[in-house]
């Protein structure tokens, strides 16, 4: 199977998250394990490990890090990306995110939507930019880009 079964966030050194942040990484972790495609690929001459997997999302030094392992822990390895062509994205989703958390409390429907489009637009804009980052290291599609990109904001959030 070529899925992930479990989504670690190391959050160590972070400051506490807000409602609405605890709120989406919730979802989006749930979300995530009800229904992901999540492959590594094969290297050279080494055949690609068979899934399911465990994934552990931290950032250290600057980096995202996926840590992959096997169903049972045995750690399959890790990788990092740069953060540098996230940040624009992540900066302008949080902008929004607010927009729209402070409209849900107080404006229409309508006003509400239209600012829940943009949103969804900027998010798919970052399941764009994780796809192309990821791409020769995991096989995956762009829902579940979607909802780790979710939980890559989470982790970038300062509070």
């Amino acid at each position: 199977m070529s899925n992930l079964i479990s989504v670690d966030l190391d959050e160590s050194g972070l400051p506490a998250p807000t409602p609405e942040i605890e709120q989406e990484r919730r979802v989006a972790i749930f979300d995530l394990l009800e229904e992901n495609r999540f492959a590594l690929p094969a290297r050279g001459e080494t055949p690609a490990p068979n899934g399911p997997f465990k994934l552990t999302l931290s950032i250290i030094e600057r980096r995202l890090v996926f840590a992959i392992a096997d169903e049972t822990g045995n750690p399959l390895g890790e990788f990092h990306l740069s953060l540098s062509p996230f940040r624009q994205v992540i900066k302008d989703y949080f902008q929004i995110c607010e927009s729209y958390f402070d409209a849900v409390k107080r404006l229409p429907p309508a006003q509400i939507e239209a600012i829940d489009m943009g949103r969804r637009g900027i998010h798919d804009e970052g399941s764009r930019v994780l796809l192309d980052r990821l791409e020769g290291k995991v096989i995956t599609d762009h829902a579940t880009a979607r909802r780790l990109f979710t939980l890559i904001c989470v982790l970038h959030f300062k509070g």
